[in-house]
């Protein structure tokens, strides 16, 4: 082994390549408290790709009342616009209703993802609305998305356990997860958003999403690292099949709703793990955990990432 990167040690069974739909400048920074300048967003993302991210979700056109954080989604999307380095790289962006929609398409966005809830209760404090509401509002999003050739992700969060209703029963989760995906998304990313999921409840989920017509390469992966399970559970995924996977680059993130959550799983620490599987990511680590670094420097904090501190030797 050379310094910074893994033994290289393949197992069998595993995909070849793995996508990893990089969420760090949405999901990673909308809860900061500080606003990131939109300059240090729009560099970052540049960064990531530059370290051979493919899929880089790009920032939410949520009301800015709801997330300040993000109330620059105006400004920074055309500023990632006319460069090479984005002739290869996919930049999805969220939306949470038709008017979220219309601001996205404005600007030229190409692939939006839409975020609904497995659980009741996060339905209702999350968007206000129950399940059954929130699949009718994003119904007319979806359709007018296909209709222009628009690539839609539906996100799906609470999938393993709620705060406030505790462990999610599989077939619940699946029959929204259906209704979701029978709205016309191409693609389901199933959200371990308080990081309770463990290997043997991921299999069962996905085997359980299979047989109700979910097919397994349609299903991303998102896993928080709460209890310290995100790359078991995402060994457990690609075992299972999945070629999609979630992370943020440096740990960047977390769930307000658990708070001893150490954040979504960090990418330098799933390519770290993915490389020494022998699959391929397109991604340099070193070029990654430099970027993350630079951001944590920007934040004025060490990063969470474990592979991060280890490459760039600071505790």
């Amino acid at each position: 082994m050379t310094e910074g990167l893994p033994m290289e040690i393949p197992v069998a069974d595993l995909p070849p390549r793995i996508r990893i739909h990089e969420v760090g400048p949405r999901d990673g920074l909308q809860n900061e408290k500080a606003v990131v300048p939109t300059e240090i967003k729009a560099e970052f993302i540049r960064r990531l790709a530059g370290a051979g991210l493919s899929t880089i979700e790009a920032t939410s056109f949520v009301h800015p009342k709801w997330v300040p954080q993000l109330a620059d989604a105006e400004q920074l999307f055309p500023m990632l616009d006319g460069h090479e380095w984005l002739d290869d790289v996919a930049l999805p962006v969220l939306v949470p209703n038709a008017r979220g929609l219309d601001r996205a398409l404005a600007l030229g966005a190409r692939r939006i993802a839409v975020f609904g809830s497995a659980t009741e209760t996060f339905a209702a404090r999350n968007l206000n609305r129950t399940i059954a509401e929130s699949l009718a509002m994003f119904e007319p999003v979806v359709a007018r998305a296909r209709e222009d050739k628009i690539h839609v992700r539906g996100y799906l969060s609470m999938c393993f356990g709620d705060p406030w209703e505790g462990p999610v029963p599989v077939h619940q989760v699946v029959r929204v997860a259906k209704q979701l995906m029978d709205l016309g998304c191409d693609e389901l990313s199933l959200g371990d958003t308080i990081g309770v999921a463990t290997p043997g409840h991921v299999l069962t989920l996905l085997a359980a999403l299979n047989e109700a017509g979910v097919p397994t390469n349609t299903i991303g992966v998102h896993f928080h690292d709460t209890y310290g399970q995100a790359l078991a559970n995402t060994l457990a995924a690609l075992q299972h099949g999945v070629t999609t996977v979630d992370a943020s680059a440096g740990g960047l993130g977390g769930c307000p709703y658990a708070k001893s959550a150490t954040g979504n799983l960090a990418t330098e620490d799933l390519v770290w793990m993915l490389h020494g599987l022998g699959i391929e990511t397109g991604v340099d680590l070193g070029r990654l955990t430099a970027t993350s670094v630079w951001m944590a420097e920007q934040l004025g904090r060490p990063s969470p990432s474990r592979t991060v501190r280890a490459l760039s030797h600071k505790e």
